[in-house]
């Protein structure tokens, strides 16, 4: 009888050590990176139900994201009090877009411990993904819980920022750079509102805040060289709209862009190259364009060139009452030939007679050639 206990012992002892053998080794594995044999130690332990949230991260590790969610919902049955293992299951079942389910276990979580707050900010995701108008007072619970929750305020502040509120957006976003002056999300709200406030100096001085922590993007770029330019400093508008186009080589609208600010610059030559370049980029009607064109070409005083962008404005819209009084314009600036200019201004008058504008003009030059030529005569 005690031989027969003796052995018992000895084998539950070993069996006990085999186990936490298997246990121990798959946790090494994992530690060190081998999430596939990690796993399979793992299998090898006796007592799933305490290993099925390991198997759950070893498979996650690996991006096999159904398979860590079979083992996750196999854990969360066999320790159905362990909240940690439903915290990660809901997560990653909010992460792969199973938002309902996601959310009714942050529900159950909640229930049990109202006072944390990651558990209310992870429901507001998922809320918010669901279209549920509720998710904002999830992250605000959150917020309430801890007003250093950089992710909630984010979420928050965007809220206001979307609807135009800018201060309450600005409140939130001050509160969040209290604790971590440079979070790049908050900083980029806080540019955001001082954009949309047309608070041009203000926004320059926070994206630029972003530069200097080493972000860059087409977005921030975009943003500077609108504020530059409104702020009517054109160098500095032209630099970033360069930079745009480091990101988009083929922007059209920003080559159109740099065009016109150096028309501003009065670099004509700058502004026609620019111009032109957007011009062959562009699918759409141009006239708008052209007529840009034709204007940078007559400060040039090329206007050979300038009647011909004037008449592909045209071309592009058979309508443009600018583009058409333009030719005549160029050509009366260019024409040696006074009577063939007083022909184009009387046709013109005929043809338009319903636009009052175009046709005035047209009648106040059309007088003064007359009268020139009057004078000539005597």
């Amino acid at each position: 009888m005690l031989k027969r206990l003796t052995i018992l012992i000895i084998f539950i002892q070993f069996n006990a050590e085999a186990q936490s053998s298997a246990l121990q080794l798959g946790d090494s594995l994992y530690a060190n990176g081998n999430y596939s044999k990690a796993i399979k130690a793992y299998e090898k332990h006796t007592n799933q139900d305490e290993v099925y949230d390991k198997i759950a991260k070893a498979y996650l590790a690996i991006g096999n994201n159904g398979k860590a969610l079979d083992n996750y919902k196999k854990g969360v049955e066999a320790n159905p009090k362990d909240a940690l293992i439903k915290f990660e299951y809901a997560k990653l079942l909010s992460r792969s877009k199973k938002y309902a389910e996601a959310s009714d276990l942050f529900e159950e979580l909640i229930y049990v411990d109202y006072k944390n707050p990651n558990y209310h900010y992870q429901k507001g995701v998922v809320l918010e993904k669901l279209k549920d108008s509720t998710f904002l007072n999830r992250y605000l619970s959150a917020y309430q819980l801890d007003p250093t929750h950089q992710k909630a305020i984010f979420k928050i502040a965007k809220y206001y920022l979307i609807k135009r509120k800018h201060q309450t957006s600005h409140k939130y976003i001050d509160k969040g750079l209290e604790s971590y002056a440079e979070n790049v999300e908050l900083i980029s709200l806080k540019a955001q509102n001082y954009y949309h406030q047309d608070y041009i100096k203000e926004a320059i001085i926070w994206f630029n805040k972003l530069l200097d922590l080493g972000e860059s993007s087409e977005f921030i770029h975009e943003k500077l060289s609108i504020c530059y330019a409104k702020n009517y400093d054109y160098e500095k508008a032209i630099f970033h709209r360069k930079k745009v186009l480091d990101y988009n080589p083929y922007d059209a609208t920003s080559m159109y862009v740099i065009g016109t600010y150096y028309e501003e610059l009065k670099d004509y030559e700058k502004a026609e190259e620019y111009i032109s370049k957007s011009l062959k980029l562009q699918d759409k009607p141009l006239n708008d364009e052209y007529v840009k064109l034709g204007r940078l070409y007559n400060f040039q005083k090329q206007y050979e060139k300038a009647i011909s962008a004037f008449q592909k404005a045209v071309k592009e819209d058979s309508k443009d009452i600018f583009a058409k009084f333009a030719i005549i314009r160029t050509k009366d600036e260019y024409y040696a030939d006074r009577n063939a200019v007083i022909k184009l201004y009387e046709d013109f008058i005929e043809r338009n007679s319903a636009n009052e504008v175009y046709t005035r003009f047209a009648q106040i030059r059309l007088k003064e050639l007359k009268e020139e030529g009057f004078m000539k005569k005597d």
